[in-house]
């Protein structure tokens, strides 16, 4: 399988390339317009800062490509914020993907959010094997406001979207790769889809 994760400087790479190595398939780390439309699947990852993600986006072309990819598309934590409407870290406008905005946890509770939760509301085949209630491993300041395109709920001060769909574009809040067994039954999804 041609796996590739977009490169641009704001992302997890390593866990995530060996949580695929671990699954039997080798995630190659590109920036290159031509080799990311060929892929099978783009994984989106993102760790960081969202404005200064974007510029990094924009700087290479990638927000303009990434939105017009074909196969099925991952984002992941920062990954997939980036790929709704707006998100208020850095008042920064998004990829559109996602007809969501993203905002931040008011400060009534720790921020960001470390550590396990569960995810419920489950609604894609991105989930299969996954029980409403498992544990998924979460660092996360902002979260995706809830929206028609969520596909699963987390708790945290509020309700919110932890994972979202549109057409073949995925977006999870949690990390999979620091998720377990259950993390990496997503991964195995994905991979199906």
């Amino acid at each position: 399988m041609n796996l590739r994760i977009v490169n641009y400087g704001a992302g997890n790479i390593k866990s995530i390339q060996f949580a695929f190595q671990r699954l039997g398939y080798e995630a190659k780390l590109t920036s290159d317009a031509e080799d990311l439309l060929k892929a099978d699947k783009v994984i989106f990852p993102g760790v960081g800062e969202a404005s200064s993600a974007m510029y990094k986006l924009r700087e290479s072309g990638l927000d303009e490509l990434i939105p017009q990819l074909k196969q099925p598309v991952l984002g992941i934590c920062l990954g997939m914020q980036l790929m709704c409407k707006h998100t208020e870290e850095g008042n920064t406008k998004g990829l559109g993907i996602f007809q969501t905005n993203v905002k931040r946890f008011s400060n009534q509770v720790k921020v960001p959010q470390m550590g396990w939760n569960t995810i419920t509301q489950l609604k894609s085949n991105l989930f299969k094997g996954i029980e409403p209630g498992d544990f998924m491993y979460l660092v996360h300041s902002y979260y995706a406001e809830d929206c028609n395109e969520k596909i699963a709920n987390t708790h945290y001060e509020l309700d919110y979207a932890s994972a979202l769909e549109h057409e073949n574009f995925f977006g999870v809040q949690f990390h999979p790769e620091k998720s377990g067994k259950k993390g990496e039954q997503i991964l195995k999804n994905f991979l199906k889809l």
